[in-house]
């Protein structure tokens, strides 16, 4: 079965052939499958132990899963699956968590019924099936199977951590931080580190106290800020408007990649500091770093807050410049600036000309600024195709917007019908809110 397999993937393979490395130049077969420069090649050393035949050893069989689970092959990993039960191999542990994590990241079904009949399990097959619980978005079933084990580590706290804060529960997610904390057998390392000042962050100000106690903690255990934990304190600090303190993160730090740049000029961006998100935005540039999408994003927004129409479209024309795809944020950034400037042919041509179909962050923006300048004319194009795709429950901002429309072009049946309408449907806007959420 296998044989017919890398028969299949010998194409891939050929330049093999005529290579002028050696079999024989490794100490074994199992290191020459683990230096294989791709899973295809891996797969075929696999193959031709076979078709000499040389005995197989777990090591052999361990480099080959490694390897050839980064194809995210369903048939490959049966294929494996199939020769190992074949070998004897199925019941050795590590070999057995090998192939649980290939099929974590292929088929999760599969994942679950091997786990199931796994007669021997260590800490890392139980943290697999925590990672892959985590990946499907079921935190109740990964802290469940946390529970059922029998020995923890270190590991096995920040994958369920981890868990909760990807999913965005930041607050399940610190709670358990804190239990970690006060159990003896195990303290945090830099990934569970990294996972609570995720969460810390997006939490705001409520996440900020324990941010700060934990940058206290990496302080303590005189850990380098290295890109991750670094990146995602400036993240921290610059959300929560300490930019004084995100600032001295970003200078401490021995080494920073266009994460950084982006938190700290994003950061100043939210807080209307334009001028140093632009500083910051040419040093990041002097400093050979290429910026990202979210980069982009960040710099338009500075334009915004600060009315700069004409860097606004020089740096909307950076994003192709830089080899990127714009993204709806940055027409939504567009058509905000210039609305405000009161441009609002141009900020319709943009939303007629995008390559996205314009959600309804990207109209509200564009009617709001009608609003601000008075013209219904302009608004009226377009507001039959807004209450086409409004939904009650979430933009009772954008029926507000639209009867205010109504009544400054005179429009008073069509402002009281739509009033009515709000009645009936029970929309409301939620006090304190804007309809103008990021796009």
């Amino acid at each position: 079965m296998l044989v017919n397999l890398s028969h299949h993937l010998l194409k891939h393979t050929n330049h093999l052939a005529c290579s002028c490395w050696s079999i024989k130049s490794f100490n074994s077969w199992a290191l020459a499958i683990k230096n294989a420069a791709s899973s295809h090649q891996a797969l075929y050393l696999y193959s031709k132990m076979h078709r000499l035949p040389v005995p197989v050893d777990s090591f052999s069989i361990l480099f080959t899963l490694k390897s050839c689970t980064q194809l995210q092959n369903l048939a490959v990993i049966q294929h494996l699956h199939a020769h190992i039960v074949k070998l004897g191999f199925s019941p050795h542990v590590y070999v057995a968590t090998s192939l649980l994590h290939a099929y974590v990241v292929t088929s999760f079904e599969s994942a679950c019924t091997l786990f199931e009949e796994m007669p021997e399990r260590n800490t890392v097959t139980w943290n697999t099936m925590i990672s892959g619980y985590s990946r499907l978005g079921d935190v109740e079933r990964a802290r469940a199977v946390f529970e059922e084990m029998p020995l923890k580590d270190v590991a096995s706290w920040s994958a369920v951590i981890a868990a909760y804060v990807n999913c965005g529960y930041y607050e399940l997610g610190l709670a358990l931080f804190r239990e970690m904390m006060a159990t003896e057998s195990s303290k945090p390392d830099q990934v569970t580190v990294g996972s609570v000042l995720s969460g810390c962050a997006r939490m705001d100000s409520l996440g900020l106290l324990v941010g700060k106690s934990v940058h206290g903690f990496i302080a303590k255990n005189g850990w380098e800020l290295n890109v991750e934990l670094g990146t995602i304190l400036v993240e921290m600090y610059a959300k929560c408007g300490l930019m004084r303190k995100a600032c001295w993160v970003f200078e401490l730090m021995p080494e920073r990649n266009v994460m950084t740049w982006t938190a700290l000029i994003c950061g100043s961006a939210q807080h209307a500091c334009s001028k140093e998100a632009l500083s910051l935005f040419e040093m990041m540039q002097k400093a050979g770093v290429r910026p990202n999408e979210l980069t982009i994003t960040g710099i338009l927004s500075a334009c915004v807050h600060a009315g700069l129409v004409e860097k606004g479209r020089k740096y909307f024309k950076m994003i192709e410049e830089c080899g990127l795809e714009p993204r709806i944020q940055h027409y939504g950034c567009m058509v905000n600036l210039l609305g405000k400037a009161g441009l609002l042919e141009e900020a319709y041509e943009i939303i007629r000309t995008m390559r996205f179909e314009p959600n309804i962050v990207v109209w509200g923006s564009f009617l709001s600024a009608c609003r601000e300048h008075k013209q219904f004319e302009m608004a009226e194009r377009v507001i039959d195709q807004v209450l086409g795709m409004v939904k009650p429950e979430n933009d009772g901002g954008v029926y507000s917007l639209i009867c205010d429309l109504y009544v400054l072009g005179e429009k008073w049946d069509e402002a009281e019908r739509l009033r009515k309408l709000m009645a009936e449907e029970n929309v409301r806007k939620v006090r304190g809110s804007s309809f103008i959420r990021s796009p």
